[in-house]
């Protein structure tokens, strides 16, 4: 187990990765640029480092919860010999495969990350945490790392991690896009928020009971339908889009999906399924 962790960066997610650590039992040694943020953390036991230099020496594990990788960069210096770094900065997957060329020359281990939860949900199990890179380095320090919530890795290649993490985060953007389009839909005719919400909820639920089925679908390469078709869904879009028009709502978030439901007929995908769709984002017009 470690029992002494280091942690670069006190915005408001790396204060709440140092707190559970505290909270844990572990010896934390916190820095940052501005040195007021550490002052809530020290009064809990954590001891502040008077320089990055010195706050990675502290520790066999840092853990990196910055604004961006260039930071990361910076503030590591020569004193990383020996470390295991684990990256939870926000970042891209190209991002992260450089950063762990990186850390391998300055002879340290690399993990990268991705937090799929805020703040609040850190220390708590719901609190999901991707991993990927150095593995023998993520089991040497798993129970650690699990401290901070659920601990999932996904593989060796450090870029996994952040790639998984924006995939999430696409998907809920979608969703999210999806309602807020549809709450002004209703609200153009005084439809009150609050009475619609329940109804979507309700109905998006049950449309999550269809994710599984597709990915099975785009493995299998099984794109037959029994239920609705590409056709069927083009067939209705330009109504939802000229009803939008209609109401005074802006329908520039459909136009995309129209345009490749149109491409999927056109290259002769009308009568498969929905999943189909997929093979075209992976394969972009043009």
């Amino acid at each position: 187990m470690t029992t002494s962790v280091t942690v670069l960066g006190l915005g408001l997610m790396g204060s709440a990765l140092a707190e559970a650590l505290l909270k844990d039992g572990r010896t934390v040694t916190v820095w940052n640029r501005s040195r007021g943020k550490a002052e809530p953390l020290v009064a809990k036991g954590a001891v502040e480092a008077e320089s990055a230099e010195a706050a990675v020496s502290a520790s066999p594990l840092v853990i990196v919860c910055l604004s961006v990788y260039a930071n990361a960069e910076e503030v590591l210096g020569g004193a990383a010999a020996g470390r295991t770094i684990v990256q939870l900065t926000n970042g891209t997957p190209r991002q992260a495969r450089a950063m762990a060329g990186h850390v391998a020359g300055l002879g340290a281990r690399y993990v990268d990350g991705g937090i799929m939860a805020v703040p609040p949900m850190i220390g708590r199990p719901e609190a999901l945490i991707l991993y990927s890179g150095d593995e023998e380095a993520f089991e040497e320090h798993r129970e650690t790392l699990a401290a901070l919530g659920g601990a999932r890795f996904l593989g060796s290649d450090p870029g996994l991690a952040p790639l998984v993490e924006l995939a999430l985060l696409d998907a809920m953007y979608g969703m999210i896009a999806g309602f807020q389009h549809a709450l002004a839909l209703v609200r153009s005719e005084k439809v009150a928020a609050t009475e619609f919400a329940p109804m979507a909820t309700a109905w998006l639920t049950a449309m999550m009971g269809t994710l599984p089925q597709q990915a099975r679908a785009v493995e299998a390469g099984d794109f037959a339908t029994s239920v609705s078709s590409i056709a069927t869904s083009q067939v209705a879009f330009p109504g939802l889009i000229e009803t939008s028009r209609d109401q005074g709502v802006d329908p520039g978030y459909l136009l995309p999906l129209r345009a490749l439901l149109d491409r999927a007929v056109a290259e002769g995908h009308g009568e498969d399924g929905l999943a189909r769709l997929i093979t075209l984002l992976e394969r972009p017009a043009g």
